[in-house]
């Protein structure tokens, strides 16, 4: 009985703690604009199929239709092929927000895993795994993407292994430091003296008490990598055409910016809004989450 009601103890405590970032979060008008616009793009990508068809509008060519201005019929216009641009717009969101989503999930897992272990065991263990971290930090992300791209070939694929790779490193140091300053706290010693194994006590409790600046890093990392994606795409090393990333569109409507400067402005301001919404939820997000603003 006593496990059980320590059990809802702590599932209380849990839930009031959710209550109390969320009120905080709430209370920040940047932040909630940024997670309004964050949320009607995913929605807006979640049911692109439905909103235009991919195959008729998005990607088949339409001569007849090419370059018309934005009207009723082509919201935002057609592009050189006679695509329309609106339906373009809205299913290269998929591709930007699906592709910076899993390459932030891959690496969180790895550079959480390898942050853990080099804060937990520290020592030899530590000074391997965080010199071979520096040596990735020294190459900024966009270069070591290029780098990647270029080297094992453009596909949708190696663009995730590319932007997962720069992003571990940043990772792996946010939950080290995380885990130096609570390895020593009472719980973790209890958990030691109750015979839990190291990797237990990572997974189980050290982890989870950090996952509050690992939150905050990646979606502030998210921005970043969807303006990675979109500028490899640009310089013709990220998504091939005729698919409808936002990047790709600029770089196909660069040519006709003098005559219909709509072919850049609408998926530059995709890009735009989709990296403001990101950094004002990060923003938010880190000032909800401080442990100096939790009493």
């Amino acid at each position: 009985m006593s496990r059980r009601n320590a059990k809802e103890e702590t599932q209380i405590k849990s839930r009031s703690q959710m209550a109390s970032i969320w009120m905080r979060l709430k209370k920040n008008k940047m932040a909630m604009a940024g997670l309004f616009m964050l949320l009607a793009m995913i929605l807006i990508a979640v049911f692109a199929g439905i909103i235009a068809d991919y195959d008729t509008e998005a990607i088949q060519q339409n001569m007849p239709e090419r370059m018309q201005t934005p009207s009723a019929k082509h919201w935002f216009g057609t592009d050189n092929f006679g695509r329309d641009v609106f339906a373009r717009i809205i299913h290269g969101s998929r591709i930007s927000l699906s592709m910076s989503i899993i390459a932030m999930a891959i690496a969180v897992a790895i550079g959480a895993v390898i942050g853990a272990i080099a804060g937990y065991y520290g020592g030899k263990t530590d000074n391997i795994l965080m010199r071979f971290m520096d040596i990735l930090l020294a190459i900024p992300p966009m270069l070591m993407s290029i780098s990647i791209v270029a080297a094992l070939g453009q596909s949708m694929v190696n663009l995730l292994i590319a932007l997962a790779i720069a992003y571990i490193p940043v990772f792996a140091r946010v939950i080290r430091s995380s885990i130096l300053s609570i390895k020593d706290q009472e719980f973790i010693e209890a958990a030691k003296s109750c015979g839990s194994s190291n990797g237990r006590i990572i997974f189980k409790h050290i982890i989870p008490n950090a996952i509050g600046p690992i939150i905050v890093q990646a979606t502030l990392a998210m921005g970043a990598t969807i303006l990675i994606i979109a500028s490899l795409s640009f310089m013709g090393l990220g998504v091939k055409p005729p698919s409808p990333e936002w990047g790709t569109m600029l770089y196909e409507g660069r040519d006709f910016l003098k005559g219909a400067p709509y072919l850049v402005l609408f998926p530059g301001g995709a890009i735009t809004l989709a990296v403001i919404s990101l950094n004002l939820l990060g923003d938010g997000l880190r000032d909800a989450l401080d442990p100096r603003l939790r009493n």
